[in-house]
């Protein structure tokens, strides 16, 4: 469908992720276990803590932050790339931008929050004495708040200036879902200023955190090995790996996808990156931080079997 302009754009097709019907048929499956999976396991983690009044501190304060973006991570996203797995995929202009939104802002305030998360770990390791004074419930929900509304600022001036571009054709995004970089590409207007907007904002939310995130697990690293005890050590490194493993996992995949425009397309391997931090990340951080957590293991079977 030829698109003349701005004005006249009212539909999208997404790209499906993989043509062949057998190979859908199977990624519809895997996709969906992943849906119910993290829904599922986010969901159990908020109504865990929140029942627990022995979680009622600062770290898990933060995951229950963390399991509500990955509920809206994967409620916005997946739904459209489960449609796309068994019939042609559309979505509106509206539909396409408020994605974009949505996205840009969880994505945005998940990379803000892995910072704060690193923080109170390094408070509660290196700083022990003075923690409950400098990670208080004010400054938590100081933190938190902070989070989300920079994440929905820097998520809103980005959709805005998607606004002013016109798209004349073709109309198929090669994506499985309306991400800033992908839709760029359609746009027959100058688009130079958003892709400036779109790696300076980029290198801040995951260039600056990523370095921040790094720099605290320096001295918490630092500082674990300055511990005598086997014992300490290895709990400390044990509330420390989860969040590592999953922070370097999410900034390296974003960094990828919003720098790689500049360099050009990769195509396929996009798409499995993009899958990375919007399907399988959601899905594996309640796994992630609560398999090996003794305490919360103890809260959720209260959970589950109160008597």
């Amino acid at each position: 469908m030829a698109l003349v302009n701005q004005s006249v754009v009212t539909m999208f097709i997404l790209q499906r992720f993989i043509d062949d019907p057998r190979v859908q048929d199977v990624l519809f499956c895997l996709f969906f276990a992943l849906f119910v999976t993290a829904i599922a396991g986010n969901g159990l983690i908020i109504a865990t803590i929140h029942s627990s009044p022995n979680l009622h501190t600062p770290m898990y304060f933060f995951l229950v932050n963390l399991s509500l973006m990955d509920v809206i991570c994967t409620v916005t996203v997946l739904p459209k790339v489960l449609q796309s797995l068994v019939a042609e995929n559309s979505i509106s202009y509206g539909g396409c931008l408020t994605q974009m939104f949505v996205f840009s802002w969880v994505l945005g305030s998940e990379l803000l929050l892995f910072s704060a998360m690193a923080y109170d770990r390094y408070l509660a390791i290196c700083r022990p004495l003075h923690y409950g004074t400098l990670m208080s419930g004010k400054v938590c929900v100081a933190l938190a708040t902070f989070v989300w509304f920079t994440g929905a600022f820097n998520s809103l001036v980005l959709t805005c200036l998607m606004l002013p571009l016109s798209f004349c054709g073709p109309n198929l995004i090669t994506h499985f879902f309306c991400e800033i970089p992908s839709v760029l590409i359609l746009s027959c207007s100058p688009t130079f200023i958003n892709d400036i907007m779109t790696v300076i904002t980029d290198m801040f939310l995951t260039g600056l955190n990523f370095l921040l995130t790094m720099t605290s697990y320096v001295f918490i690293i630092a500082s674990i090995l300055r511990i005598r005890s086997a014992e300490g050590k290895k709990r400390a490194f044990s509330t420390c790996s989860a969040h590592l493993v999953v922070v370097t996992l999410y900034y390296s995949t974003v960094l990828y996808t919003y720098v790689r425009p500049a360099l050009g397309t990769a195509g396929f391997l996009d798409k499995l990156i993009a899958v990375l931090y919007t399907t399988v990340t959601p899905s594996l951080n309640p796994l992630i931080y609560t398999l090996r957590n003794k305490e919360f293991k103890t809260s959720f079977k209260k959970l589950l079997f109160p008597h």
